[in-house]
């Protein structure tokens, strides 16, 4: 053990988990939905990743920001049941915007949404305040970064990853020196110079952090804050004050439809790079109360996902569905991810296609391509007998009565 690990012992760690985006670039997939409600992989949903990482990783004391559409994240919460953080003192809480003093009102970014807290949190006085986002899939053992951040004198570790030079645009972007501190940061650049990426993992010394805030959104005036990458990073980096480590293992962000398809198509691989019921680090979620998968004598399964209450009588491969999904006999779903509740009718063919929660796809219906873009449909919408629906389209979700 290192002298600074001796001089520095862990206090309280708070987790704040930051799930109020709206996932525009996920179109009629998030219309009415927060990002972080999304399901994955037939039965989960998008939270139970960070919320599953803390419990494993030890962390007790974690809050939940909300904003856009909370209502069925809410649901999904359950208090935090499904994650055992239920508990009279500390444990889990929900985080909502609210009018008030002058700290109120809503986020204007992630960076907004600490500073609007700001008060919550200094009176909760964590030493240690992890940050996370609920947009990604991954397995992240917490307590190592926590270790090695309190092993050094830094203000903010930051939880990295290595992309394609060419997608590298969509995050912060790093470079590192010596002792793996970070010399210099760029947000969203339009020719980021290197592949090493922010996974929105952030573990900062609490006082730190809320004094910089508030320095900085005193300068900033009316504007306000914005997101963590506009001026907070960026001075924490100037100030020789920030870190990387290294996130081991498979991390997807999946807030575009082609990485979200593709996290999927992850899922099916013959080895693939997540196991998401492994015993030693299970993916936590609420209880579905559904009957087993009923496969019909005509059905024809390959290489894919079924959830409980799907009745499958047609051919399935390579996809997931959704708990409740009917598949009838003479359909065809290729390389697609369908949600709870939708229909495919007989003779319909799928292929590179996620269907939102609910959807009728009639006979006869021809929707995606296997050489095109990913296909989306909305939620409760409907496509007609012998439609046609192409590649990279999008079809809204119906809203109003069923």
């Amino acid at each position: 053990m290192s002298p600074s690990t001796l001089r520095r012992r862990p206090g309280r760690v708070l987790a704040l988990i930051l799930a109020g985006g709206e996932g525009g670039r996920l179109g009629p997939l998030t219309e009415e939905r927060a990002k972080p409600a999304l399901p994955f992989g037939g039965t989960y949903r998008l939270i139970d990743f960070p919320l599953s990482n803390c419990v494993h990783s030890g962390l007790n004391d974690v809050w939940v920001l909300q904003q856009y559409e909370p209502h069925e994240l809410t649901s999904q919460l359950a208090g935090g049941r499904p994650w055992d953080l239920d508990r009279t003192r500390g444990g889990f809480r929900i985080v909502h915007p609210y009018l008030g003093d002058s700290e109120s009102g809503w986020y204007g970014g992630n960076a907004d949404a600490l500073q609007r807290n700001r008060e919550l949190i200094g009176e909760f006085d964590p030493e240690l305040l992890l940050v996370l986002s609920a947009d990604h899939v991954y397995k992240a053992d917490y307590t190592k970064l926590i270790e090695e951040h309190l092993a050094s004198d830094e203000v903010v570790t930051m939880a990295t990853t290595e992309v394609p030079v060419e997608e590298a645009s969509r995050y912060g972007v790093l470079e590192v020196g010596g002792n793996q501190i970070v010399s210099r940061f760029e947000y969203k650049p339009d020719h980021p110079k290197t592949g090493t990426v922010t996974t929105e993992v952030f573990l900062y010394d609490t006082g730190i952090l809320l004094d910089t805030l508030a320095e900085l959104d005193e300068a900033s005036g009316e504007e306000g804050l914005q997101d963590f990458g506009d001026e907070l990073i960026p001075r924490l980096v100037t100030d020789g004050r920030a870190r990387a480590w290294e996130l081991d293992g498979y991390w997807r962000d999946v807030g575009t439809p082609e990485s979200y398809w593709q996290a999927h198509m992850d899922l099916l691989a013959t080895e693939p790079p997540l196991i998401l019921d492994d015993p030693g680090w299970p993916i936590l979620t609420a209880g579905l109360q559904r009957p087993p998968a009923r496969i019909e004598s005509s059905a024809r399964i390959d290489s894919s996902w079924v959830a409980p209450g799907a009745v499958v009588g047609g051919r399935v491969e390579r996809s997931v569905l959704g708990p409740g999904v009917a598949i009838a006999d003479g359909a065809v779903v290729r390389d697609s991810v369908l949600f709870h509740d939708a229909r495919v009718d007989r003779g319909a063919t799928l292929e590179r296609v996620i269907v939102a929660e609910s959807v009728q796809i009639g006979e006869d219906a021809l929707v995606g391509d296997a050489c095109g873009d990913v296909t989306l449909i909305g939620g409760k919408a409907v496509v007609e007998k012998g439609q046609s629906v192409a590649a990279g389209s999008e079809v809204a979700r119906k809203t109003g009565s069923t």
